[in-house]
């Protein structure tokens, strides 16, 4: 080895040593940004300090939920528009598989051509089935509410019965809709599980069950009956305008503080805001006829009618 070579072994090890460094700061800064990029945003604190949440303190916090949502929704209510029993029961089978809006801007046309259970029950299926075509599944749901009808007429003197066990007798009607006819035309307590409902408890930590008879089970054991009509209506409503399916608005949402699912949706507030339906976004909401104290605008009616207008099918004298 020449003195030359000698001299410049020692300079080549410096260097190689400072580029090793340079790697190991480099890769420190890019685990370091990952890790932040990576982690999740701050959760309120646990209702239980962080330990396995008791069976009363789910209840007490279910329960809080359910106060501060009557203060968030004051005006909570069923969003199909309905004059009476049989309305409300018709437009509950209608709502199945489609939203609340599409089921208001179509029964007006229905109620205008058949009133009445007798007239309901007598009608030219196809006719019917061109009148709820925009609600989907209009063949079955044409069966069911022409012999749901026709059960009134005949089993029950043309109205709408006020009992549990007689209402699931009828055709297309289950305990989802039952409770929503009883509790809003009957003033009966029932708990409404529709998907909004499931999702929220399971959210909320109310139940680990996916079955709507099980979840009305156990939500019957946390609240009192007094609550049930009410609670369905708060809980729904929550669901539809800030606890979405898929991009809940978490950063707006005024209950994070007893929500253990916080962080499934977007934190940021703005963003979350954003998010927002129904008259928490400044948007109409789903009923063309919504009660005196909703906050919010009423639904447009189907396209091509004037709002306020009788919407007839075509055809129609």
């Amino acid at each position: 080895m020449t003195k030359a070579d000698a001299a410049k072994k020692p300079a080549a090890k410096k260097a190689t040593a400072k580029k090793s460094a340079a790697k190991s700061t480099a890769a420190k800064e890019s685990a370091a940004k990952t890790a932040t990029a990576k982690k999740p945003a701050a959760a309120p604190p646990k209702p239980s300090g962080g330990k396995p949440e008791s069976r009363l303190g789910m209840v007490r916090r279910a329960r809080r939920i359910n106060r501060e949502l009557a203060e968030v929704y004051p005006y909570a209510h069923p969003e199909l528009d309905f004059r009476n029993p049989f309305e409300l029961l018709v437009a509950t089978v209608l709502s199945a598989q489609t939203t609340d809006l599409r089921v208001n801007q179509t029964t007006p046309a229905l109620f205008a051509q058949y009133p009445t259970p007798e007239d309901l029950a007598a009608a030219v299926p196809e006719e019917v089935e061109e009148l709820i075509r925009p609600t989907g599944f209009f063949r079955a749901k044409t069966k069911s509410i022409m012999g749901l009808a026709a059960a009134l007429r005949d089993e029950h003197g043309g109205e709408v019965p006020g009992r549990l066990e007689d209402l699931v007798k009828l055709p297309g009607v289950g305990r989802k809709t039952a409770f929503v006819v009883l509790g809003n035309a009957f003033g009966v307590p029932g708990i409404t599980v529709d998907t909004h409902f499931m999702r929220l408890a399971r959210r909320f930590r109310w139940t680990e069950s996916d079955d709507p008879v099980k979840i009305e089970a156990e939500i019957a054991e946390i609240f009192p009956k007094s609550d049930w009509t009410m609670l369905s209506h708060r809980v729904i409503f929550h669901g539809r305008r800030i606890c979405h399916a898929r991009k809940p608005a978490c950063g707006a949402c005024p209950i994070t503080h007893l929500c253990p699912a916080y962080g499934e949706g977007e934190t940021d507030p703005e963003k979350a805001r954003k998010l927002l339906k129904y008259e928490k976004g400044g948007f109409p909401g789903q009923r063309l006829n919504p009660p005196a104290d909703y906050p919010g605008r009423p639904a447009p009616p189907a396209p091509g009618v004037a709002p306020g207008a009788v919407q007839r099918p075509s055809g129609a004298e």
